[in-house]
């Protein structure tokens, strides 16, 4: 069966090109959204963070959607768009910071964590998130509540622990 070159692309934009066939490719994917919004925070600030988190989250659902149609695999590990939004969802509430500084670092690997840890254990609503169809819907729902409740976490921490900006 031939596909489309639009398809084909999406497909390959899913799995953040050879991240995705990596060993833990979820985990694998989180790093590298982890390590890109920390750049992309740092060097064009928190605006421009969510508006890339907006686009990526807008984007994953026909990614996922054209790697199902072109692999007929449904959910599959190497398909890590749906984590790069998740944890970039996760990230969003990290107290800006000005420069790469020990207190923010501190913060990504506590988002980083946190996200995994839910995308992971899938408590309540993200298990039942993973479960919606159409195919995409799932994949993508379920990343972006686990980011959304990591980044929940982090909003309320912050302030626990007297941190508002670095």
């Amino acid at each position: 069966m031939s596909h489309s070159t639009s398809d084909k692309i999406l497909t390959t934009l899913s799995t953040l090109g050879p991240i995705g066939k990596l060993p833990a490719p979820g985990t694998m994917g989180s790093i590298v959204a982890a390590a890109v919004g920390v750049w992309i925070n740092l060097q064009f600030g928190l605006v421009t963070l969510v508006i890339a988190t907006v686009i990526v989250v807008a984007i994953g659902f026909p990614m996922a959607n054209a790697h199902y149609r072109v692999t007929g695999q449904k959910d599959a590990g190497e398909v890590i768009i749906d984590e790069v939004g998740g944890q970039w969802l996760a990230m969003l509430p990290i107290p800006v910071a000005p420069a790469m500084t020990k207190e923010y670092l501190i913060w990504v690997v506590v988002a980083f964590a946190l996200f995994r840890l839910f995308d992971i254990w899938k408590p309540g609503p993200i298990r039942q998130a993973e479960r919606l169809q159409p195919y995409a819907t799932g994949v993508m729902a379920d990343d972006i509540i686990a980011g959304a409740l990591a980044g929940a976490v982090i909003m309320i921490s912050t302030p626990l622990f007297g941190i508002t900006a670095y």
